[in-house]
């Protein structure tokens, strides 16, 4: 595929306004590609030869079929993505559409996502070719290339969550953008909430909570998951000026003041979100992407009901959990697979327990080296050993494991290695990690099954990434960790364990 004019114009203008390196742009390998693949392996879904799939949304349909938007405007049915060595067919079903950003089905109709309005979508002489496209709503603006909508899946009451990208990450030129906004089964739109950036994903975390992916950069340092609260504000001001047409919800009194700290402004802005989980930049990703909860009942192997997520750039699939603490989302993020072959813009379990993800290079550099791909993650069957996830403590953390851990290595201090940061909150482009501090860990106690270690710790910083490294850390039958790293984000740090949300 070749670029156009315009989009090496615009390569060039991302790579140049970055505040990273050439070498930064491709990314650094956590280097873990071989020891993953022992226990999820890559398949490839094979594309018709000659025709270009840049995935932006899947759904699994009733009859076991696989449907995919495309970034082109195509959706396609496909049969036999999901075999255990796929030879797949495909049909155009719809085509015209505007990037196909979101996608769900039910009762025997598409509801998709694109630039301009939610649509729905219908076969009405069941010849399997689409013939009735039909306007949910078209309740915001559009005239830049950049202004993406990203759409949920229908929520339980039938909604579609649509989060909308600013005009060049700046500005809101039209409106509603930079809000999310919910459209109802009849139609309705419903403003929930401003101060979005460039989101690149929307839906459900592992609570049942919508949650929308948001993109380093102005107001934002690193990437991040955000919780949609209705009413917040989730940290970026150009789209303020349209709450004249939300005539549900209240204007910000106070504007963030720049360059700041999240913490210090939530104290001044009380509609302002913190992000959720920071991906903090580069270690774990630079354009977080499509995610989807596992809801597999444990066919994706030990981490059922957690979240995963694509990155754009690295070409990396990332997970992260949440909980909420003295009433704040808050959370953390590990890595989990890297090696694939193009940009992820989505992902989608499948029936069998898999996930499908793809995506394109178009327009932005990406880690992996195909224009377009459609792959799916396997799980071998074979448990890793893996730090499975970090909950927050009054006094420190719990981190929990997916084998037993070698006790006596397990219980030293010294195993832990503990760093903290943050970043500015400012009008300018992402930020460093800065107001660095290196708590001490003076106590850690396994659970009698081993799969468990509580963490008591000198110097828990609120509002900070915590970044670990339990690179020491054994399995009881002496194998390492696949993954050494995980990061929370402390917004709260809990009065009483009582205070913690544990996942269900």
């Amino acid at each position: 595929m070749r670029l156009t004019t315009s989009l090496i114009v615009i390569f060039a203008l991302i790579l140049s306004a970055a505040p990273s390196t050439r070498a930064q742009t491709l990314g650094e390998y956590w280097d873990t590609a071989e020891e993953e693949s022992k226990y999820y392996k890559i398949v490839e879904i094979p594309m018709p030869e000659g025709t270009a799939i840049e995935a932006g949304s899947f759904e699994v349909l009733p009859d076991d079929r696989l449907a995919i938007g495309t970034r082109r405007g195509d959706i396609f049915l496909v049969e036999g993505a999901f075999d255990d060595y796929p030879q797949p067919t495909y049909k155009r079903f719809a085509s015209g559409l505007d990037e196909v950003l979101g996608m769900s089905f039910k009762d025997d109709a598409f509801y998709i996502t694109q630039q301009t309005e939610v649509t729905k979508i219908t076969d009405e002489n069941g010849d399997g070719l689409a013939d009735r496209f039909r306007t949910l709503s078209d309740a915001w603006g559009f005239r830049n290339y950049h202004e993406f909508a990203f759409g949920s899946k229908l929520d339980p009451e039938g909604n579609i969550w649509v989060a909308l990208c600013l005009s060049k990450s700046y500005q809101s030129d039209e409106p509603f953008r930079g809000w999310c906004v919910k459209v109802t089964p009849d139609g309705k739109t419903i403003p929930i909430c401003s101060g979005i950036r460039s989101p690149c994903g929307i839906g459900p975390n592992e609570h049942g909570v919508m949650f929308y992916a948001e993109s380093q950069g102005p107001w934002n340092g690193s990437c991040s998951l955000k919780v949609l609260e209705p009413g917040g504000f989730m940290g970026h001001p150009a789209s303020f000026r349209w709450y004249d047409l939300a005539e549900n919800l209240e204007k910000p009194k106070v504007e963030p003041n720049t360059p700041s700290r999240l913490m210090i402004e939530r104290a001044r802005v009380k509609e302002l979100v913190p992000y959720a989980v920071v991906f903090p930049y580069i270690k774990m990703g630079r354009s977080i992407s499509g995610f989807m909860v596992d809801r597999t009942g444990g066919k994706f192997g030990p981490f059922e009901n957690q979240i995963f997520v694509g990155d754009f750039s690295l070409s990396v699939v990332m997970r992260a959990t949440t909980e909420k603490i003295n009433g704040v989302w808050q959370g953390a993020c590990y890595p989990f697979r890297e090696g694939l072959a193009t940009g992820l813009l989505a992902c989608q379990f499948t029936p069998q327990g898999d996930l499908i993800v793809g995506g394109t290079n178009r327009g932005w550099p990406v880690r992996g080296p195909r224009e377009f791909a459609i792959q799916r993650i396997d799980w071998t069957g074979i448990v890793p050993f893996e730090i499975k996830q970090l909950n927050a403590l009054p006094d420190g953390f719990r981190v929990t494991f997916t084998k037993p851990v070698d006790p006596k290595i397990a219980s030293q201090p010294e195993s832990y290695q503990l760093a903290t940061y943050t970043h500015l909150y400012r009008q300018g482009y992402g930020s460093p990690e800065v107001d660095q501090t290196t708590p001490t860990v003076t106590e850690a106690t396994v659970s009698d099954d081993g799969l468990a270690v509580q963490l008591k710790i000198d110097g828990l910083v609120q509002g900070h990434v915590h970044d670990f490294d339990l690179s020491p850390i054994r399995s009881a039958e002496g194998g390492k960790l696949v993954h050494t790293k995980a990061y929370y984000t402390l917004n709260e740090i809990p009065k009483r364990p009582s205070d913690v949300t544990a996942m269900k």
